[in-house]
């Protein structure tokens, strides 16, 4: 039985079971809105780089790679994913530029 986000979750009884059930639900949005972030940056390049712009592909990836680190500095990807993305992402402009 897949679990969705609706589903219905005990009610903690003891104090420090609800503060870590709010706290929870605060990090939770706040991770969900960084891997958003890391997966917009990722797609932005992509684009461009689908697109053949080569100028913006490196500008995007440019701006791309603080994003990528600080994810993996926040522990919400493994730092070897961070790297293999941008990698491969590194990789795709160069082919870019070097196709011109």
């Amino acid at each position: 039985m897949a679990t969705t986000s609706k589903a219905k979750k005990k009610t903690v009884r003891i104090a420090s079971g609800r503060k870590r059930a709010r706290q929870d639900v605060k990090l939770n949005a706040a991770n969900t809105a960084l891997r958003s972030r890391f997966r917009t940056a990722i797609k932005n390049v992509q684009k461009a780089v689908a697109g053949g712009d080569k100028a913006k592909a490196a500008e995007l990836f440019k701006q791309a790679q603080p994003v990528i680190d600080s994810i993996a500095d926040k522990g919400i990807f493994h730092k070897n994913k961070a790297a293999r993305c941008k990698s491969r992402l590194s990789a795709k402009v160069k082919a870019l530029s070097l196709a011109a």
